[in-house]
């Protein structure tokens, strides 16, 4: 919330939470932030389509919005396994299930009495249940945080937004757009109608080696976890090996320490805006020209607000 009001204060756009392992929930953090700031945009970055129903995602966002009118966004995934598969959740048939998801969630917002037959989404005659207040449209875009080819097709055919992922180099983003492109002709739309905001890793100190240190551990269990993505990257495919070879899921801590020895400061670097803060504002500027509308700082270290300061100048 600190660091919330910091931002604010200092000029940025939005804010955005999370939401991936069973860590923490994005909904009560954004509340949170809602509640401290008069300004800024509040998104979930991103909510997941699966344990929640389409309703109950439409009312939760309703009722953000009372508290932050016209500054809140609804980012939705398709979440990842093994994770969803562990807590019962079968992730077939995607694409389908999320466009029914965001049809009716946008529906709802739109304060339309919806039915929807789908076969993820079966609802009847419902509707967002306001007994006191106004019942204008809910001004509540919805993005999506889209990796695969089809989801993001997908995302330009359907969303106001995509929210773009983290730990890929800026150069991976070409296909995304022409992805992007390709589903919002489509819909009739045209690229430009599609906010690309884009989370960017970001360790930033005057000591470039530590900078580079504190990226280092997320950056070697990215290569772990999701090696087609690092090699699409240009990440090398010996690297990979080498790490694979090292890292098992769930990886250990003391699987990460050995398997960073074998991680050089040019990967970090390619897939981070790592270093002192000119070489990261210098990579943030190559996500931009790669596609990215809006940059989404994740911050690394122990001081967020030098961060903040850095990108406010």
């Amino acid at each position: 919330m600190e660091y919330v009001r910091y931002a604010e204060a200092a000029g940025f756009e939005a804010v955005w939470q999370a939401e991936s392992r069973l860590v923490r929930d994005a909904i009560v953090p954004m509340a949170a932030f809602a509640a401290v700031t008069d300004r800024i945009r509040i998104g979930s970055g991103v909510i997941n389509n699966w344990t929640r129903n389409a309703a109950i995602i439409a009312a939760t966002f309703s009722t953000l919005d009372d508290l932050a009118p016209g500054r809140i966004i609804c980012g939705i995934g398709a979440w990842w396994d093994p994770l969803a598969r562990q807590v019962g959740i079968d992730r077939r048939k995607p694409l389908l299930a999320m466009r029914e998801v965001v049809e009716t969630v946008r529906r709802l917002l739109a304060m339309e009495k919806v039915t929807f037959e789908g076969e993820f989404v079966s609802v009847h005659d419902i509707e967002i249940d306001i007994v006191h207040g106004h019942r204008n449209p809910k001004q509540v875009p919805i993005y999506i945080g889209a990796t695969g080819d089809r989801m993001m097709e997908l995302t330009g055919e359907i969303a106001d937004g995509v929210v773009l992922n983290y730990l890929v180099s800026p150069t991976y983003n070409r296909k995304a757009i022409d992805l992007l492109d390709a589903g919002a002709r489509k819909a009739g739309r045209s690229l430009d109608d599609i906010d690309r905001p884009q989370l960017i890793v970001c360790s930033l100190d005057d000591d470039r080696a530590k900078a580079l240190d504190n990226a280092r551990e997320l950056v070697t269990q990215y290569l772990g976890q999701q090696p087609h993505i690092m090699k699409a990257s240009g990440v090398s495919s010996e690297l990979l090996d080498q790490i694979n070879q090292v890292l098992t899921w769930p990886a250990t801590e003391a699987q990460i320490h050995e398997a960073m020895k074998l991680v050089p400061d040019d990967v970090v670097q390619l897939i981070t805006a790592s270093g002192t803060p000119e070489e990261c504002r210098a990579k943030v500027r190559e996500y931009v020209e790669n596609g990215c509308t809006c940059p989404i700082l994740y911050p690394l270290g122990d001081d967020v607000k030098a961060m903040i300061d850095a990108f406010a100048k």
